[in-house]
Parts: C-alpha cells; structure tokens; sequence
C-alpha cells in the first residue's frame, strides 16, 4: 500500500483595510517611524476596527477565498482547525464559528492555542490526521486580532502588532517526495513571566481592578524574548535541515515567523540562505501571531514552484518553538 502524504493544495488569505501607520501611531504614544523602524522593521500594520467584529470574521474570509480557489466541495472537508490566541470567546472555540458560517456539514473543528507557532502546531496535527488514513482534506488558519489585546498606550508593544488572517487546504495524496515531510517541536515552560497577558484567565479572573490597570493587554520583556527567538528558531531551523540533507544550495525559501526583522535576518544568515529566498511581509502587516506564516505563504504563492523546498520557523509565548519542511506540492 502507497504511503499517505500529507499535501497543501491551496493557499486563502485575508486582512482588514484600515492601515495603521507609523505616523499615526506616532501620535498616539511616544514613538517614531525612525524608531520602531530601526528596531523592528515595520512599517504599517492592517486592524479590524469594525465593532463586533472579531477573529472568526478573518477566519471564516480567507477560508471563503481559499475554498473558492480550490473548487473544494464543503461537504467534502473532514475538519477545521483554527491556530489563534484571540478567540471570539472564551467559549465555543472559534473554529466552530467559522465551520457553522462556511456551511461544513461532515467536519468537526476545534481551536489550537500555541500562540505565534499555532499554525505550525496545528498543521502538524492536519497532517497526522491525514497521514493516520482516518481524514482526507482538513482547513487549517492561522488567524489573529491582536489589536484586541494591544495596549495603544505602550510604546514598547504597540507598534508590534496587527490583524489578519490565512488558510491552507490540507488533503491526502499519494503522489511521492511532495508534502509535508518533517516537524521540529519544543517547548520550555520557563517563558511565562516574559511574555504574557496578566489577566483574563482563571489565575487572575476580569475584574474592575484588572480593567483599570490595564492588565487585559499583551505584557512582553522584548530583550529577553528576542534573544530566546533568535537562538530557538535558527537552531530548529539548523536541525531540520542537517536531518533532511537541506543546505543553502537546495533551500527555496525560509518562511519565518514575523516578529522582527532582525530575527528573520539572524535566521537566513545562520542557514546562509540570501533574503532574497526569505518571505517577509512585516514591514507591511507587523506581528499577526498565528496568522504571520500563512499570510506569507498567501503572498508568495504565486513565486512557489512544485517541489520547492520549504522551512516554516516560530516562536511564541509559552516560549513554544518548532521548525516544519514542506516540499510545495503545485
């Protein structure tokens, strides 16, 4: 019997108009483009500022574009899943939202959380489901609204973040030597003080003392946090390659996480993969958490050829890491 591969067969994706700019921003907290372009390389970042709009709403977009152009039928999807850290709610999950507004009558759904490599998580997961036999064509989305748990107030974080979203069609093939061929996955629990939001969950339930002191935003240590992602993803990145017989000869493209622009270049340096073989959108979406690899990949796709070689890296609260090697399957 033929081995299952698990393939991706198409790429949707979605982000709100509405473009804060550095010079806006620059009103509202004591910053500057100079500044935050210097420091983390972006520019502008896209936010969802329609009331009572929230992540199922990017989600369900780009699931919509996705399902469009691949002609898939609804009833033919086995599962959805979506990578986020903004849910609509506490609960129902978030998938199960989109999956009612995109119409899925034989797929069940449920929400990964793995903060900024949730998508790299839960297209693993897609993929072992697939790989099982039991699940034939699963959606997976990386999607975000982190303008909700932003402080505009915070001239360290704030220029940081934006919304969006993006999904990825995963299907059975038997076709060999394309698919999503190898994961790396860690995670070291000693990252919660330096990255966090304080309240909101059991620990520290809402109140009107956590409201008033602001305590419902994103809490980061950047310093800290940098120096962990840089090491973390080059070295994941390093290992997935010598595991693979990858080098910078026959690596396509490198897909990091965008969470700083001097992350991604010590990431392609440490491969000596050329920038110009590196998806980067920062400058124009900032940090959309889950969201950042497949709005890459979404950007790109019309660049990937049939079995290019592919390293997707991310780093995230929780100090979750990991590196995956995808061989484009189209």
């Amino acid at each position: 019997m033929s081995r299952i591969n698990a393939i991706i067969t198409g790429v949707g994706g979605y982000v709100p108009d509405y473009i804060l700019t550095n010079e806006e921003l620059s009103r509202m907290v004591d910053t500057n483009d100079e500044w935050i372009m210097t420091r983390v390389g972006i520019k502008e970042r896209r936010i969802l500022t329609e009331e009572g709009l929230g992540t199922s709403y990017m989600a369900r977009k780009a699931a919509k574009e996705l399902m469009r152009k691949t002609g898939a039928d609804p009833d033919s999807i086995d599962a959805l899943i979506v990578a986020t850290s903004t849910a609509d709610y506490k609960y129902p999950s978030t998938a199960s939202i989109v999956l009612g507004k995109l119409g899925l009558k034989n797929a069940f759904a449920f929400d990964l959380w793995a903060a900024c490599c949730g998508f790299l998580y839960a297209l693993d997961q897609a993929a072992m489901m697939i790989q099982s036999g039991r699940k034939k064509k699963i959606i997976v989305i990386g999607a975000d609204k982190m303008s909700s748990v932003t402080d505009y107030k915070d001239r360290q974080t704030c220029p940081l973040f934006g919304d969006g979203a993006a999904a990825v069609l995963v299907e059975a093939s038997e076709e060999e030597g394309v698919g999503i061929m190898d994961s790396f996955f860690r995670c070291d629990g000693k990252g919660l003080p330096f990255l966090h939001m304080k309240a909101g969950g059991s620990v520290c339930p809402p109140s009107h003392f956590t409201v008033d002191h602001r305590l419902h935003y994103t809490y980061q240590e950047g310093r800290t946090v940098f120096r962990y992602a840089v090491t973390n993803m080059s070295d994941d990145c390093a290992l997935i390659a010598e595991r693979n017989q990858l080098t910078k000869d026959n690596i396509n493209w490198i897909v990091p996480h965008q969470a700083n622009m001097r992350i991604i270049e010590a990431v392609a340096k440490r491969l000596e993969v050329p920038m110009n073989q590196v998806m980067v959108n920062i400058e124009r979406y900032g940090n959309t958490s889950a969201a950042t690899i497949p709005l890459a990949l979404w950007e790109y796709e019309d660049r990937l050829k049939k079995g290019d070689n592919l390293i997707l890296t991310a780093f995230g609260a929780g100090f979750v890491h990991g590196a995956s090697y995808l061989k484009w399957a189209y």
